[in-house]
């Protein structure tokens, strides 16, 4: 019978919905995590290797309400994304930091560095 409880607890909790990772830069003894501002990433992990950007536009439905209508709309909105590289050396991977307008938003590991 215990056994059995043990089973049905294991398989509940992999049921239950998990929270997505939180994107988490190490350097050194400092961490920037998500939301960290492009100013609090350089002065915890220095100068990145390289420094990319482009902008992507969005559709975005807007709801307006007029008195007992109402009408949703699309409108175009404008995001900046830039992504650096860390280049931590030959023996860690390469971190890419991706900033939405100004705001860390992902870490991705990449291939050994140099």
């Amino acid at each position: 019978m215990r056994a059995w409880l043990a089973i049905l607890s294991l398989s509940i909790l992999f049921l239950l919905p998990t929270q997505a990772d939180a994107a988490t830069l190490r350097c050194g003894n400092q961490l920037a995590s998500d939301g960290a501002s492009k100013a609090d990433v350089l002065m915890r992990c220095g100068e990145p290797l390289t420094k990319e950007s482009r902008t992507e536009s969005v559709g975005e439905k807007v709801k307006q309400k007029d008195g007992d209508t109402s009408t949703t709309s699309e409108k175009i909105v404008y995001k900046t994304i830039e992504e650096w590289t860390y280049n931590f050396g030959p023996n860690r991977l390469m971190q890419v930091v991706v900033f939405e307008n100004g705001k860390l938003v992902d870490v991705q590991s990449k291939g050994y560095g140099r």
